[in-house]
Parts: C-alpha cells; structure tokens; sequence
C-alpha cells in the first residue's frame, strides 16, 4: 500500500512537472515567434524573453536558458499560431493571458522598433486568445509605460 501510495505521488509530480515543462515551451515558443516576426531575433528580445520567463512567470533560470537555446534551433520552423494559443486558452487564465499580451509587447518593443508584422501578430494573437482590442491596448500602453519609466530599454517608436 505505501509502496503504491508513493507511485501515485511520484506520478503526480511527474505529471507536474511535465505540464510545467510545457508551459515554458508554450510560452518560450510563442514569444520567440513575436520576436521573429522582424525576421531577426535580436540578443535584446532574447534577453527580455529570459528575464519576462524568469520574473514574471517564476520559471526557473536554468530550464528557461535550456529552452530558449532549444527554441531558438527551432525558430524558422513553422508552427501555426493556433497550435500556441490553443495550448494557451485550455491552460491560461484571462489575466495570465493579458500578462502575456503585454510582455509580448515588452518583447516586440526591445529592439526600439514596432514593425508593421508585429503588431499585425500581436492584434491576431488578441484575437485567437479571445483579448479585447481595449484589453491589447492597455497591455501595450502598460508596456510603453514601464520602458518610459526605465524599467526596460528605451524605444523609438
């Protein structure tokens, strides 16, 4: 009986991990593919991916560098923005959803430029994670805000 009561923890725990695994893919994925969108990730977005992973969703710093170096191998491959967002609307609550929308767009403004196909990805992403267009402008105003305050680099955009 503790014997069986140990593998069900052990499985469980397991399974947590798996799922947490996951979700740093899930979340790495989909904001390698907002940096990409240029068709340049640029070391700045790669920095601002680690760090939004590491403070913000409380990954830990050695698992998001082995899947950031893991996603990045992987960057031009296709992968449809339904296969993220699906992932993402069975797991992510609306606010970790909104805190998504708005580190993406922590992301797309470290390199200092918003370019047309950024903001084009970022607006379709709203769409398919069911944000509001008022919620996805709030998120990208907080954003601005937080790089204006110097919390972040400072953009030109």
């Amino acid at each position: 009986m503790l014997q069986s009561l140990k593998r069900f923890f052990s499985k469980e725990e397991s399974s947590n991990n798996i799922e947490q695994s996951d979700s740093l893919n899930i979340l790495c994925g989909i904001m390698l593919e907002a940096a990409n969108t240029d068709g340049v990730v640029s070391q700045e977005e790669v920095d601002k991916i680690s760090s939004i992973l590491i403070d913000i969703f409380k990954e830990k710093p050695v698992e998001v560098e082995n899947t950031i170096v893991q996603s990045l191998k992987n960057v031009n491959e296709p992968k449809s923005l339904h296969f993220y967002t699906s992932k993402i609307n069975k797991k992510f609550s609306e606010q970790e959803k909104l805190l998504l929308i708005e580190t993406l767009w922590e992301i797309i403004l470290a390199d200092g430029k918003i370019h047309d196909f950024e903001s084009n990805l970022i607006r379709r992403l709203a769409g398919l994670l069911y944000v509001s267009d008022v919620n996805c402008g709030n998120a990208k105003r907080k954003a601005i805000n937080k790089i204006k305050e110097g919390k972040f680099n400072d953009i030109h955009s």
